[in-house]
C-alpha cells in the first residue's frame, strides 16, 4: 500500500532542496524519511507564510492575511502534537515526526515565531538579534533533526543547533539583494550604519551599493565559520550514516558561503549554487571527515564548546 503522506513529503524535499535531498540519501532508511517528514512541514510552513510554492514564485498577500495563516500554522501545528487525526498531508506528517521522536512543543512554536518574526517585519539592530532569528528559522530545525537521528545528549543538541545558525547565516549572505527586494534586510543594522548605508532594503538593494554590501556580508560569512567549526566536533555524536549526510550538507552550504566570499559585489548576478562535480567531491570529503570523527576523534574527549550564541 503506498504511503501517501511519505510520498507527499518525497516529493516536496525532491523539489524544494536538491542538496538536502542529495544528503537524504546517505541516511539509512528510517532516518531518512523521517527527514522527509520533517522537511515537508518546515518547507510547507515557509511557503504559507511568504506565499509560495518549495521557495518559488511570489503571492502578494496582506498582513492580515499572513496573521490568518500564521494562526491556523500555530493551531494545527499543535493539535498536531496532541495527536488528533490530520487530514492536511503536511501536518500528518509533522505528526508522526513529532510523536515518534517525542519533540517538544516549544521547539515546534519557536520555528513558527520566526516565520512571526518575517510577518512583523521585526528590524535586526544588532548581531544578537540576527542570530536570534537564525535560531527560529534554522537554528531549531538542527536541533529537532537532531533528534530525529537519536540524539538525546545536550552537548550534541547544541553543536546541531550550531549547525542550523550556520546554515541560515550562509542563506542571509547568498539571499540578501532578493530579501532586500522583497522588503526584508536580515544583515546587522549597526553593521550596515558603520560601512555608511543606511539599513533599509531600498538601500541593500540598490545596485550601486553592491561593494558595501559584499562587504558586510563577509563580515557575517567570518561570524559562521567558528559555528561550522562547531557542528563538525558534534559529528562524533551520531550514527554513522547520519553523520556522513550532515557532513555533507555542512560541505555543501560552506562551499556557498565561501563562493559569496570569493565573488564580490558581482556575486548576486544569479543565485549562488554548488555544480554537480563540486557537490559529488564535497559528498565524498564529508564521508571521509565523518569516518575521521567516527573513528579517530572517538578516542578523546570532544573539545569545549566555543563560547558561542546559544539557545540551548
Amino acid at each position: 500500500m503506498t504511503d501517501a503522506v511519505l510520498a507527499a513529503s518525497k516529493a516536496s524535499i525532491t523539489k524544494g532542496s536538491k542538496s538536502f535531498r542529495s544528503a537524504s540519501r546517505l541516511f539509512d532508511p528510517a532516518v531518512r524519511e523521517d527527514a522527509w517528514l520533517l522537511y515537508a512541514w518546515c518547507r510547507a510552513c515557509d511557503d504559507e507564510i511568504d506565499g509560495q510554492d518549495h521557495g518559488f514564485g511570489h503571492e502578494e498577500l496582506s498582513v492580515e492575511e499572513q496573521k490568518r495563516r500564521l494562526a491556523r500554522l500555530y493551531d494545527m501545528t499543535r493539535r498536531a502534537m496532541t495527536g488528533e487525526p490530520m487530514s492536511d498531508p503536511t501536518f500528518a506528517a509533522f505528526q508522526r515526526v513529532a510523536i515518534r521522536h517525542r519533540l517538544p512543543e516549544r521547539w515546534a512554536m519557536d520555528m513558527i515565531d520566526g516565520f512571526a518574526m518575517d510577518v512583523e517585519h521585526r528590524d535586526y539592530r544588532t548581531l544578537d538579534d540576527v542570530m536570534a532569528y537564525c535560531w527560529h528559522v534554522a537554528g531549531v530545525v538542527g536541533v529537532m533533526m537532531a533528534r530525529v537521528m537519536g540524539v538525546t545528549d545536550a552537548a550534541v543538541l547544541r553543536r546541531a543547533q550550531d549547525l542550523g545558525l550556520a546554515f541560515q547565516l550562509t542563506n542571509i549572505s547568498r539571499d540578501v539583494i532578493e530579501d532586500a527586494q522583497g522588503g526584508r534586510v536580515y544583515l546587522p543594522a549597526d553593521w550596515l550604519i558603520e560601512a555608511g548605508l543606511e539599513p533599509t532594503a531600498q538601500a541593500v538593494a540598490d545596485p550601486a551599493h553592491r561593494a558595501v554590501v559584499h562587504q558586510v556580508t563577509q563580515r557575517l560569512l567570518a561570524v559562521a565559520e567558528p559555528y561550522y567549526d562547531s557542528a563538525r566536533d558534534g559529528l562524533r555524536g551520531l550514527p554513522f550514516r547520519s553523520s556522513m549526510a550532515i557532513a555533507a550538507a555542512r560541505g555543501v552550504y560552506r562551499e556557498i558561503g565561501r563562493k559569496v566570499r570569493r565573488g564580490g559585489p558581482g556575486i548576486w548576478r544569479s543565485r549562488v549554487s554548488v555544480g554537480r562535480f563540486m557537490k559529488l567531491w564535497l559528498f565524498a570529503r564529508g564521508a571521509l571527515i565523518a569516518l575521521w570523527t567516527q573513528v579517530l576523534d572517538r578516542s578523546k574527549p570532544p573539545p569545549p564548546r566555543p563560547a558561542l550564541w546559544t539557545r540551548v
